[in-house]
């Protein structure tokens, strides 16, 4: 069965016309004790140019913490991409992790992204061992754009949703600041799957263990919910992220995906109620089902809610105690914000975006939930993204935080994945520096599960409270002075009291001087080889370089720009004497030929080693 609860966020609605209310709805399968759902699981990894490196290295121990998660009776494959698609790991038992693990230790960074080829081919490797009493679930990591196979979003799209009504599932996984996150979104949200983002390398593990647990504790798949408004109610907005559709008769659908054991399903709705008297007022009839687990199949239940609100007198709403859910809603609605203010910057509206996002963060305020840390948090994040939206400088990382952010908060009721966001403040380069810490109090900015937290460092204070502190100057590894802090109403966590300046200890290197910049210097002049690859000098990592392949070309071989952003197909001038077939370059500067079709590569070059 299916447990299901509604609040809204007045106990008591004022009586009188047209009020606008908002609603949240939980859904959570009641199951006694769930046995552990064996899976069905491909991991693909994209293995192009632009993973080379530590990015690469990363994602195959991520891989291989899977295998060591994983049971006898689940079913694993393993698919590598670049411009050809292997599947490294053919679909079987998992039964000998140590001869699977081998199979992806010998995986080496490639070419281009055949983004669609290798995601169908892990498609293809779950549907041939598909069992609906399996989670039967690809992941695909990616850190670059589709620039080989089928590269328009919009079909990758509509193919994920198809795959997930076969019963293929997919979850998407953005590996640093590559990725197009429209897309993984996308696709994830189609197949009702998950997307994370992987901010900093070093996290692939810990994230594909968030998503292991995740498809552990799935006791439900396939949850729909369709409203039935009473007359006189409309629905002004969804605050959870759900594929909406009509039924015939013209009611919202709402395909909410995946139900977790001990995690309940939000569903928040804002709702026009055109006249309410004094009484019971029905609002709507929820009609909702789902497959869930029980006696150990899955099987089909549904039911229907009636939703009802009381509706008192203007008074009586107004002494009528706020409903305990406020904090719940606010998240949502704090993460509908963020995804409004986005869309409206990318339309070129940045003073009405900016204007919702500060609008919002003096509500919260006015309401006196910045006691709450959590809200606190967002508070903060409310601001920083304000600001960047205001001077036009969101940026790439921003973008990809609000869009985490926001799919996160409205897709699972998790804290570990909310609020994520490591990217350094730009802010942090142009603070006053002081060199001791005098009587102020000193502070230090670590991460913590994919967040930047700031923690006391001077004694005399809680060194386990968090602190609240301006997101703009988060930085991992950054220490700060402030004049003071003070407990917040409920001693939970600390504020800072006066001006902030940076700490940096006498005799020690200062890494937030400036920005770092890559150590070369672009000379725009043809690169030259020595007499042979064996000759060049070697690098282990990209960096701010450009990976080269020397590929074969009929009778030719031709060296080819693999990293992102490039024509993957153009040919390129390259010194002949060092040119082997399949060996990796990095160079330190490409540039487009005078012909418009081709390209050069200018200053050294080195040969590119696989790190172990």
């Amino acid at each position: 069965m299916i447990k299901t609860s509604y609040e809204f966020d007045q106990s008591i609605l004022p009586a009188g016309s047209s009020l606008k209310t908002n609603i949240l709805l939980r859904f959570r399968a009641d199951i006694a004790e769930s046995p552990r759902r064996n899976l069905n699981l491909s991991l693909v990894i994209d293995r192009s140019g632009s993973m080379a490196g530590a990015p690469l290295h990363h994602a195959l121990k991520a891989a291989e913490s899977v295998v060591d998660q994983l049971e006898p009776d689940d079913i694993l494959s393993v698919v590598v991409y670049d411009d050809e698609v292997d599947s490294v790991v053919p679909p079987q038992a998992v039964t000998n992790k140590s001869a699977l693990k081998n199979s992806i230790r010998k995986v080496r960074a490639g070419g281009i992204t055949n983004l669609s080829g290798g995601w169908l081919k892990g498609c293809e490797h779950v549907k041939t061992r598909l069992d609906p009493q399996k989670i039967n679930r690809v992941l695909l990591l990616t850190d670059g754009h589709a620039n080989m196979g089928i590269q328009d979003p919009k079909v990758l799209t509509a193919t994920s949703g198809q795959k997930a009504e076969e019963g293929i599932t997919t979850t998407t996984l953005g590996f640093a600041q590559g990725f197009n996150e429209d897309l993984l979104i996308g696709m994830a949200r189609a197949a009702t799957g998950n997307f994370y983002f992987i901010q900093s390398i070093d996290e692939a593990t810990e994230v594909f263990s968030i998503e292991l647990d995740s498809l552990r504790a799935v006791v439900g798949q396939n949850l729909k919910v369709t409203l039935e408004l009473a007359d006189g109610v409309s629905l002004v907005d969804t605050l959870s992220l759900a594929k909406v559709s009509q039924n015939d008769a013209g009611q919202a659908v709402l395909t909410l995906g995946e139900l977790y054991e001990g995690e309940d399903k939000l569903l928040g709705l804002s709702l026009l109620i055109s006249s309410a008297q004094v009484g019971d007022l029905p609002v709507m009839k929820l009609h909702y089902s789902a497959d869930v687990v029980q006696n150990d199949l899955i099987q089909s239940v549904s039911g229907i809610v009636d939703v009802v609100a009381k509706v008192g007198t203007v008074e009586e709403a107004a002494f009528a105690s706020t409903s305990h859910i406020i904090l719940e809603l606010s998240r949502l609605t704090i993460a509908k914000a963020k995804e409004t203010g986005l869309n409206l910057a990318e339309h070129g509206k940045h003073q009405e975006a900016e204007q919702i996002l500060r609008a919002l963060v003096k509500d919260l305020r006015d309401k006196g939930l910045n006691e709450n840390f959590e809200i606190a948090e967002e508070i903060d994040q409310l601001e920083y993204f304000a600001g960047r939206i205001a001077q036009k400088a969101l940026g790439n990382a921003g973008r990809k935080e609000m869009r985490d952010q926001t799919y996160q908060t409205m897709t699972r009721n998790r804290s570990d994945l909310v609020g994520r966001g490591v990217t350094t403040g730009d802010e942090v380069y142009a603070m006053p520096i002081v060199n001791q810490v005098g009587s102020g109090v000193e502070l230090y900015c670590v991460r913590e599960g994919g967040k930047l937290r700031v923690k006391v460092m001077s004694e005399g204070y809680d060194s386990t409270k968090n602190v609240q502190f301006p997101r703009a100057i988060r930085a991992e590894g950054a220490r700060y002075v402030v004049e003071g802090l003070e407990l917040s109403s409920d001693a939970t966590f600390y504020r800072v009291r006066g001006n902030i300046t940076r700490f940096a200890q006498p005799g020690e290197a200062d890494i937030f001087v400036a920005p770092r910049q890559s150590n070369f210097t672009n000379t725009g002049k043809a690169s030259k080889g020595p007499a042979s690859a064996a000759d060049l000098p070697t690098a282990d990592s990209v960096g701010d370089s450009i990976l080269v392949q020397c590929v074969k070309d009929g009778s030719k071989l031709r060296a080819r720009v693999v990293s992102d952003g490039y024509e993957p197909d153009w040919n390129m001038r390259f010194p002949r004497s060092v040119r082997e077939e399949g060996m990796l370059y990095v160079v330190d500067e490409v540039k487009t030929a005078p012909d418009g079709k081709s390209y050069i590569a200018c200053g050294e070059i080195k040969r590119f080693v696989q790190p172990t």
